[in-house]
């Protein structure tokens, strides 16, 4: 069963974006590996500006299609539950990417109309 929209899908994408900025900090990440925190960060800034290239009603300047901004998604899903193993992520580090990873895997995968590959 498919049911995350278009419209759906931008409503997350900015609180997403702002949580991978902000709950490194908040959740003391980067004790198995400083990485952990930085990658996070990262990704959140470059998700904030993904979203507002993307052309969807929330996207600010519409240059990216909506398929590359689910292409880029579920890459980073997949980057998110290896990088733990790859880095040595351990603990909160390990599980946050992985939870992270499963959950935009789960949201790209429930997608409604728009297949990625």
């Amino acid at each position: 069963m498919k049911f995350v929209t278009k419209r759906i899908h931008a409503f997350l994408d900015y609180p997403v974006a702002i949580a991978l900025i902000a709950l490194p900090f908040i959740l003391g990440l980067g004790d198995s590996n400083p990485l952990a925190l930085q990658l996070s960060v990262a990704t959140g800034v470059a998700a904030f500006v993904l979203t507002l290239l993307t052309d969807h009603h929330l996207g600010a300047f519409k240059v990216i299609s909506y398929r590359v901004h689910l292409i880029v998604d579920f890459i980073v899903a997949i980057v998110f539950i290896i990088a733990p193993f790859i880095f040595s992520f351990e603990g909160i580090d390990a599980y946050y990417y992985w939870i992270n990873g499963i959950a935009v895997l789960t949201v790209v995968s429930l997608h409604k109309s728009e297949a990625i590959v």
